[in-house]
């Protein structure tokens, strides 16, 4: 390819990889990795985040604001410390840092019983802080209880029944009511920053899409879905909410922020917008971007996909280094994304890929820039 007279100018703006790199470890690594092969590049480091883990460093990196930090209900009810950016009158609660997965030991993971009540402690804190508007970031739960904890946080009764699970949402309690909720964010904008569009319940639900990867068995599967299904009937008795778009978001976080008034928007597009993505692709020659597994859900608008379209608009082709690649040639030309490779593949087996991912991805970095520095 032909290069601008001077320095090649590589903007890496990857996601974390979740489970061994933060956005801005594999930003590293790859700067790393390319300057082994062409130490005169020009690198920019942008880390970024669709919304879950990373979701409030990414903005605070971008935006400046302050971080609040402050102990909250856990995803198993014992206190974690979490953290949100105030920016102005606008904060960003990273709902992971309350409920996410990470926060489980994988001996301890069931969906059943894992809460959002902490989520809810978070935007209640927010809201006393100030903010007169809440932007929620959805991804990485450990939770499948359709956003009942966060709602019990917030006021909702009887919260003894909405604060433990999702398992107990499918006994039948009478006068569950939300309006003390509903009262705490009065006059507050809330946003779900997500970008899955499942809805809340059935074959594209939350518990069937998201169950499997939080611990549930298919059974479990079963039992959730009709779980949030008996609470949906109580309070979405008209059936408009638990078929949204993003309702079941974040083990249906996102259908409990669409029952206090709030609206769904893309999680990458709010992130991206932020960042100022643009301005930085202008001054760019390539972009490199990547996650832990790139597969087809990659596709429905996660974070490499979001970077390839802006890219694409500014004819910059772009690179998607990934963990593992599930995905197509075809699929990923269709999506804008210049070539994939895989850590994987490069360093032969899942386990390698795993325990040293920091230095694979240095290592295909460096392989990479000797194709694309020719």
């Amino acid at each position: 390819m032909a290069w601008h007279t001077g320095p090649v100018r590589i903007l890496i703006a990857p996601d974390k990889f979740a489970g061994t790199l933060s956005a801005l470890e594999a930003a590293q690594a790859v700067a790393d990795g390319w300057h082994r092969t062409d130490p005169s590049a020009h690198t920019e480091l942008l880390p970024l985040s669709d919304g879950g883990p990373g979701f409030v460093e990414v903005l605070h990196t971008a935006l400046g604001g302050k971080v609040h930090r402050t102990e909250v209900t856990g995803p198993l009810g014992t206190p974690v410390t979490a953290e949100y950016l105030l920016h102005d009158d606008t904060a960003y609660v990273e709902s992971a840092q309350a409920c996410g997965l990470h926060l489980v030991p994988a001996e301890d993971r069931d969906p059943g019983r894992t809460t959002t009540h902490g989520v809810g402690e978070l935007v209640a804190h927010a809201v006393r802080a100030g903010a007169r508007t809440v932007v929620v970031g959805l991804g990485g739960s450990s939770t499948n209880d359709a956003g009942a904890g966060l709602l019990a946080a917030l006021g909702a009764t009887p919260a003894d029944h909405l604060s433990h699970g999702g398992g107990p949402l499918a006994d039948q309690v009478d006068g569950i009511d939300l309006e003390a909720a509903r009262r705490t964010l009065a006059g507050v904008r809330v946003i779900a920053a997500t970008d899955v569009d499942n809805p809340l319940l059935g074959i594209h639900g939350a518990s069937a899409v998201f169950g499997p990867q939080k611990g549930a068995d298919p059974d479990q599967v079963q039992r959730l879905d009709a779980a949030l299904t008996a609470f949906a009937d109580r309070v979405d008795p008209e059936g408009t909410t638990r078929d949204t778009s993003g309702a079941g978001a974040a083990g249906g976080l996102g259908f409990a922020l669409l029952l206090l008034g709030g609206t769904v928007e893309s999680g990458i597009s709010r992130v991206l917008d932020s960042v100022h993505l643009a301005e930085h692709l202008a001054e760019a020659d390539l972009v490199i971007t990547g996650e832990g597994s790139f597969d087809s859900q990659s596709l429905r608008g996660k974070l490499p996909h979001g970077v390839a379209q802006a890219a694409n608009k500014h004819g910059v082709p772009c690179i998607v280094t990934a963990g593992a690649v599930k995905v197509g040639r075809a699929e990923a030309a269709a999506a804008g994304i210049t070539e994939t490779y895989s850590l994987v593949e490069s360093a032969g087996s899942v386990e390698a890929a795993m325990a040293r991912s920091a230095d694979e991805l240095r290592a295909l970095a460096a392989d990479i820039a000797r194709r694309w520095s020719k």
